[in-house]
């Protein structure tokens, strides 16, 4: 087993710390509401045999942002791909497509801030997206 100081040890010890101790920052949404690590996962070995190491640019990444870290729910993903997966991220459904406001900004050119203030100001997801 490598040493504690790689990102993927890292990654791990932030996991168990958020979901098994109250005394963590983060425990109150992660812990405190539920979210677990499996008891596979208690063992660092466990876990780099199940996720292997990090690789560059990524981190990890529940598909089911209700559910626990385990092999089945996790996976490596890149930043962008995981804020699409937070609790406050924000879907849009316009011209028959579901996506989040930050990839309808992305896909129409408008900042995210114009598209949130024309729906914050009861314009249809639409016109909120007008160019």
């Amino acid at each position: 087993m490598r040493g504690k100081r790689t990102s993927t040890y890292q990654i791990w010890e932030g996991i168990k710390k958020r979901c098994t101790s109250p005394k963590c920052k983060a425990y109150k949404n992660y812990g405190g509401r539920g979210i677990t690590i499996c008891d596979r996962w208690l063992d660092f070995a466990n876990f780099l045999s199940d996720m292997g190491e990090r690789p560059d640019g990524l981190c990890i990444e529940r598909i089911d942002n209700q559910k626990g870290y385990s092999p089945e729910n996790c996976t490596w993903a890149t930043r962008k791909e995981q804020a699409k997966n937070r609790r406050n991220t924000r879907f849009v459904t316009a011209f028959g497509e579901t996506l989040s406001i930050a990839e309808w900004c992305e896909k129409t050119g408008l900042s995210y801030y114009t598209v949130y203030l024309r729906l914050r100001a009861k314009k249809t997801p639409e016109e909120a997206l007008k160019t």
